[in-house]
């Protein structure tokens, strides 16, 4: 293994994890209506377990409101049922054609909770981050046995930790984001 390639695999590996909890703090919803609340919603439609998205058009028709429209209408109640035991704090209410979810404003304290979530999810993602730098040491020392010179294999894991730095540092930037726009009253 060259220096190169064993930064090439870190470097992706710690770019995974900040896209992972980009994706993992899209589910924390701020107040505002997103589509993005129903990912982890699972319902049965002909025989298999599917997101929402794939048994209805989701909708955002307002700020405060999300439409969600089935496909066969006999999925109605397997969607609501779906809803209300996914447990993302939603009360589903239909008219017979569709179903609409309306966003409740966010009080104080479900706010300091959302943040807690999203510094969790954060920390997780710290811990990936902390991971592969601990897996490119690894190979750098085995590289060394090996027969790769000290000095590379020494600025080797010097590089790694500038790069979990840097990658910190955004992950950082991602949870201050979230962290704002949950607090924005």
């Amino acid at each position: 293994m060259d220096t190169q390639s064993i930064l090439n695999e870190a470097s992706s590996r710690m770019q995974k994890a900040v896209d992972h909890l980009d994706e993992e703090l899209l589910n924390i919803r701020a107040g505002k209506a997103s589509v993005n609340v129903l990912n982890g919603v699972m319902v049965e439609y002909y025989g298999s377990q599917v997101p929402v998205s794939g048994a209805a058009s989701v909708t955002v028709p307002d700020a405060k409101t999300i439409l969600i429209q089935p496909w066969d209408k006999n999925l109605i109640r397997v969607i609501e049922k779906a809803i209300l035991d996914s447990n993302i704090g939603l009360t589903p209410s239909n008219n017979g054609e569709q179903i609409r979810l309306t966003m409740p404003p966010l009080t104080e304290e479900r706010r300091k909770e959302l943040v807690k979530r999203a510094r969790g999810e954060a920390e997780t993602a710290r811990v990936s981050l902390r991971n592969a730098r601990r897996d490119a040491i690894e190979a750098f020392k085995k590289a060394q046995k090996e027969g790769m010179p000290e000095d590379e294999a020494k600025d080797g894991g010097e590089r790694a930790q500038k790069m979990l730095d840097k990658f910190s540092k955004k992950l950082d930037e991602v949870v201050a984001a979230k962290e704002k726009e949950i607090m924005t009253v």
